[in-house]
């Protein structure tokens, strides 16, 4: 095997872990060369990045592994396009380390985050594949976009609660906020579909799961050139926390009907009203979005 250059970006939260620290240690006994990075303020992750793009130039860096969440991931990838010419490709390969409280990218590409060394190794030995992205007005997420009243669950939910009670916290997040729920009315347009009304929530996958393991886009795939989307109709019965209880419990395969699913390049989407969306857990918030698929965008390491 050739010896690779690791270079973790590492969520500074997650610095003082033993596990971390085992796992730099056994790649390195595995003869390559693994150079941290820490991050302390909001600015660092792209100053992190701008370093490893530097420092490439004259040390060749293989692969740059992001140590935390989607969230990271997501921020580390979009800060390395920002800083390369538009068309044109990173010159490393990415890979995770999946130190967040959901890891959801991480679990498709079947991660254990259990074993955080089996994860470094794993970065150190898989071949790196095209792998697509998602755009949204310009911002990037590698793994899902999430709208509608259950992005806003997700996003409110207490990562503390999410460590003690697992996917029952965005439940129990849901119910707290029972006043909220509200329809979201908007109009959904892509290549051959095109569907307007009221949704509870909609989900526009690369990846298949989001919020802790809730199968939301169950046939994505990363490397198809296609976004999965998934449209869940506000239920005309008003029984929409129990349609909520259900997506957040068991996914889409809990939803017996009325679930509206399609695979896409480009998707339009306008809003009657201003809603959320969450890319890979970041929010984002407006009422007109164009979504596209960005194919074979990076190499990644899975």
């Amino acid at each position: 095997m050739d010896t690779q250059h690791l270079r973790l970006i590492l969520n500074g939260k997650s610095a003082d872990r033993i596990d971390v620290r085992a796992a730099v240690d056994a790649v390195r006994s595995m003869g390559h060369k693994v150079s941290v990075r820490v991050t302390y303020e909001a600015d660092d992750t792209a100053r992190l990045v701008r370093e490893a793009l530097h420092d490439h130039e004259s040390d060749r860096i293989d692969t740059l592994v992001s140590g935390g969440g989607d969230g990271t991931l997501q921020e580390i990838v979009d800060a390395a396009l920002h800083e390369i010419p538009s068309g044109e490709k990173p010159p490393f390969a990415f890979a995770v380390l999946p130190l967040g409280t959901a890891n959801d990218f991480a679990s498709h590409i079947q991660l254990d985050p259990a074993d955080i060394p089996s994860c470094l190794r794993f970065a150190a030995r898989a071949q790196p594949k095209p792998t697509d992205l998602g755009d949204v007005n310009g911002r990037i997420f590698v793994n899902m976009a999430t709208g509608g009243f259950g992005a806003q669950v997700t996003a409110q939910t207490d990562p503390n609660l999410k460590r003690i009670l697992g996917g029952a916290a965005y439940l129990f997040t849901g119910l707290q906020h029972f006043s909220e729920l509200v329809a979201c009315e908007g109009r959904i347009e892509s290549e051959g579909f095109a569907w307007e009304g009221a949704f509870l929530a909609l989900a526009i996958g690369n990846g298949r799961r989001a919020g802790g393991g809730i199968n939301l886009c169950p046939r994505a795939k990363l490397d198809d050139g296609f976004l999965d989307l998934t449209i869940l109709p506000f239920p005309s019965s008003g029984r929409a926390i129990d349609l909520l209880a259900t997506l957040l419990d068991s996914g889409v395969d809990g939803v017996n009907n009325g679930l509206i699913q399609t695979k896409a390049r480009n998707i339009s989407i306008e809003t009657r009203e201003p809603v959320q969306f969450n890319l890979d857990g970041e929010p984002m918030n407006g009422q007109s979005w164009r979504i596209g698929i960005r194919h074979h965008q990076i190499q990644f390491r899975r």
